[in-house]
């Protein structure tokens, strides 16, 4: 059978996915970084580990630092691991006051937006 005999019912828009707040759109950080296409992120993975708390922010963790530790350790597991449209990687986050710390497996993919132009995503493996 072909796709072309099926009627798509319903598509749901990485743009309406941002929107919904189901994404988090870091195009803006990611570029800062040296990314060239779009970057978002699960809501899980950046509500529930990037965005530090309140005391965590208070110890001298940042956002911006949280992402830099992402994307670095993206682009070390892309040099040696890329399949051409996914790569998983494990990134080490401060999640407790002190030295505790969590290993947080995720995955980077590149898709194609609503207009088909390439954007990556990175999420975690119980996210997709």
């Amino acid at each position: 059978m072909d796709n072309k005999d099926f009627n798509v019912i319903y598509s749901y828009t990485r743009e309406q996915a941002i929107e919904d707040g189901v994404l988090v759109d870091l195009t803006r950080e990611a570029q800062e970084s040296g990314f060239k296409i779009p970057v978002a992120m699960s809501a899980g993975l950046y509500f529930g580990y990037v965005k530090p708390s309140k005391a965590l922010e208070a110890e001298g963790q940042s956002v911006q630092a949280r992402l830099n530790d992402v994307f670095i350790m993206l682009r070390f597991a892309a040099k040696d691991r890329w399949d051409g449209s996914r790569v998983e990687f494990e990134v080490l986050f401060q999640v407790g006051e002190g030295p505790s710390f969590q290993k947080v497996s995720c995955v980077a993919a590149v898709e194609g937006d609503s207009d088909g132009n390439p954007c990556l995503t990175i999420f975690r493996p119980e996210d997709d």
